[in-house]
C-alpha cells in the first residue's frame, strides 16, 4: 500500500471534515476529464486584456502556477510582485527575461508563519505600494500533518487562515483600496473544483493540530479549498454591502503540472508526475483563465463570482449561506486573537467596511 494510515490522538473525539478525494490517484485521474471539457469562454481572453500600470501581487509565485502568472502579468504590463519564501531573487530575475519587463520585484512571504505576513505587509504600507490585482494562489499539499510555530497544522494555516491575515491585513492598511468607481480593485482566490462535495465546516476540528497521514492530507486539500470559498463568498458580502468596491472572485484553473505533489512519499510522487505530465496543463496554460478573470472587462464590477477554467459555474452550495458564512468569519477572527498577538491590526471592533471606500476621482479634483 502506497497510502499511509491516518492517525487520531486519542485525545480528539470527533468526526473529521472530509474532502471530495483521500486516494490521490483518483484525485489526479479526475482530472482528465476536465482537460478534455470544453471551455465556453476561452474566446473572450485575447492580447487586449492587459495589466498596463497595474501593481499585480501574486502569492506563491516562485514556482508552478504563480511563477507563470508572474511571467504573463509581466508581459501585459503589469508590476509584478512575486510573493514567496524561496528562489528569492532568482525566480524574480527569470520573470524578467521571460517577459522583458523590468517591472517585476520578489519579496518574502512565509504563510506558514505569522509574523512573516505582517512584516510582509509592513513592507509594503513603507514602500506606499497599492495593490490593484491581488492573486491568492499559495497553497501546499502535505503527506501528513506539520506543527506550525504557531500550534495550527500547516496545511490549515497556509491553504486558509494566512488568507484571511493576509487579505484582512491588506484591506485595513489600504494597501488594497476599496474603490467607489467603474474600475475596481481584484482579489481572486485559487481554488479547486474538488471543493466541490467536501463536508460542511468541522468546527471541532477548526483550528486543532492533530497527527494525519497522506489520505487526510489529500482529503484535507479539497476540504480547505472549500472553507477558503466560504470566506471570499463572505468577505464580498461584507465588503460590498451596497455596492462593488472590490472585486472578490475564486477560480479553478484546471490540472495543472505543477510541483505541487514535490513532498509526497517517492513512489506516490512518481505515479503522480506521470499522470500530470500525460494530461495535465502547463502552468503557462493554466494561467489563462486566471489572466482573463483579472483582466478582461467580463469580469469588470462583478464579485463573488466562480471560473473552472474558463468556464463559469457555482461553487458548491454550502459556499453561500450566510449563516455559515458568518460563524466561519466569527470563528476565524476567535482563533486569530488567541494565536495572533497583532490581531489588533486587522480585527475591528465593528466589522464593517461601509465606511472604507475611496470615491470616484472628478475632474479637477
Amino acid at each position: 500500500m502506497i497510502f499511509t494510515r491516518i492517525i487520531i490522538s486519542d485525545s480528539y473525539n470527533f468526526t473529521m471534515a472530509e474532502g471530495r478525494f483521500t486516494n490521490p490517484v483518483v484525485a489526479s485521474l479526475a482530472g482528465v476529464k476536465d482537460f478534455f471539457s470544453k471551455q465556453k469562454l476561452a474566446d473572450r481572453f485575447t492580447d487586449d486584456d492587459r495589466a498596463d500600470g497595474m501593481t499585480v501581487l501574486v502569492t506563491g509565485a516562485n514556482s508552478g502556477l504563480g511563477f507563470a502568472l508572474a511571467v504573463a502579468f509581466a508581459k501585459r504590463g503589469g508590476n509584478v510582485i512575486m510573493a514567496g519564501r524561496s528562489k528569492i531573487p532568482r525566480a524574480g530575475e527569470r520573470v524578467k527575461d521571460l517577459s522583458g519587463s523590468a517591472l517585476v520585484e520578489m519579496r518574502y512571504l512565509d504563510l506558514s508563519n505569522i509574523r512573516s505576513i505582517h512584516d510582509f505587509v509592513e513592507t509594503l504600507v513603507e514602500d506606499e505600494i497599492k495593490i490593484d490585482i491581488c492573486i491568492l494562489n499559495a497553497a501546499v499539499a502535505l503527506p501528513g500533518s506539520r506543527r506550525t510555530a504557531s500550534g495550527q497544522d500547516e496545511m490549515f494555516l497556509v491553504n486558509y487562515l494566512s488568507n484571511v491575515i493576509l487579505t484582512r491585513l491588506l484591506l485595513e492598511k489600504s494597501v488594497i483600496e476599496l474603490r467607489d468607481s467603474a474600475v475596481s480593485s481584484k482579489m481572486i482566490f485559487i481554488s479547486s473544483d474538488s471543493h466541490q462535495g467536501a463536508s460542511a465546516i468541522d468546527y471541532n476540528e477548526f483550528g486543532r493540530y492533530f497527527e494525519y497521514g497522506v489520505s487526510k492530507g489529500i482529503s484535507n486539500y479539497s476540504y480547505f479549498k472549500l472553507v477558503l470559498n466560504t470566506y471570499a463568498t463572505e468577505l464580498s458580502r461584507r465588503v460590498n454591502e451596497q455596492t462593488v468596491k472590490l472585486s472578490i472572485n475564486a477560480i479553478c484553473p484546471g490540472p495543472v503540472h505543477s510541483n505541487i505533489v514535490k513532498e509526497a512519499p517517492w513512489l506516490l510522487r512518481m505515479i503522480l508526475k506521470g499522470i500530470f505530465w500525460i494530461v495535465f496543463k502547463s502552468p503557462a496554460k493554466a494561467a489563462h483563465p486566471v489572466l482573463y478573470m483579472a483582466l478582461s472587462p467580463d469580469y469588470e464590477g462583478k464579485t463573488n463570482e466562480y471560473l473552472h477554467m474558463f468556464n463559469p459555474k457555482k461553487m458548491d452550495p454550502k459556499v453561500y449561506d450566510p449563516a455559515e458564512g458568518k460563524k466561519l468569519w466569527e470563528r476565524s477572527m476567535a482563533l486569530l486573537k488567541e494565536i495572533d498577538p497583532d490581531h489588533g491590526t486587522y480585527i475591528r471592533v465593528k466589522e464593517s467596511y461601509a465606511e472604507t471606500a475611496k470615491p470616484e476621482k472628478t475632474a479637477g479634483s
